[in-house]
């Protein structure tokens, strides 16, 4: 729950703790059944009979805005956080269009060997080796991004891990240099194209947990 004070400062939960409310599944009307609630809690569980969740997206879009949240994440397993989401049968997912925050096990995570997938990195772009402090697996961490006209922060637990303005050079040569340079549509040439978006957390099969997600327009 938001503090009196978080109300009156515009702070908006984007999970209240008790249901999907605000919440749609990735080119989907609703919530599909890998995602749950459960003490608080908004997890992501593949199901016996191997049904996805896809993405989880906002009903609402953002422009600018400080999101803030609480991850963990289970033994060897990846996610993220987006932001700047589209949807549409020209897309096949978040990562088409939004910027993400990676979620990783550092230590036994598949993707931990390349600097720009650690936790916290914005994946495929910007090297989080001296930054990425993620806590064990089982415990909770802090995330924070902060976009105002252009220009993105990243904070894992209280420590910047990415830092960037989305209308400068280096950020066209972030892009060039990253995996989305020359991809078709439906795997990425219109990354990072929408100054307004969704928020989506990331079905990456892995189990992961969130929680105490809020955010505030700017």
């Amino acid at each position: 729950m938001l503090t009196r004070e978080e109300t009156y400062d515009g702070w908006q939960l984007l999970f209240d703790g008790q249901t999907t409310d605000g919440w749609h599944s990735f080119n989907n009307d609703t919530v599909l059944s890998a995602w749950k609630v459960k003490n608080g809690e908004l997890v992501l569980k593949i199901t016996e009979d191997g049904e996805r969740g896809w993405d989880l997206v906002t009903d609402e879009e953002f422009e600018n805005f400080d999101l803030r949240l609480e991850w963990k994440i289970s033994k060897g397993g990846n996610s993220g956080i987006f932001f700047g989401v589209k949807e549409g049968s020209g897309y096949g997912w978040a990562s088409s269009t939004g910027i993400e925050m990676q979620l990783l096990d550092n230590i036994d995570g598949a993707d931990r060997n390349d600097s720009k997938h650690l936790a916290g990195a914005m994946y495929d772009l910007i090297d989080a080796s001296g930054t990425s402090k993620p806590k064990p697996v089982g415990e909770w961490n802090e995330a924070r991004i902060l976009k105002s006209d252009g220009k993105v922060t990243f904070w894992l637990n209280g420590i910047i891990t990415a830092n960037v303005d989305m209308n400068s050079p280096e950020w066209e040569e972030l892009v060039r240099n990253s995996k989305w340079n020359g991809a078709d549509q439906y795997n990425g040439s219109d990354f990072g194209k929408f100054s307004k978006g969704k928020i989506a957390l990331q079905d990456h099969f892995d189990e992961v947990f969130f929680r105490n997600i809020k955010i505030k327009r700017l």
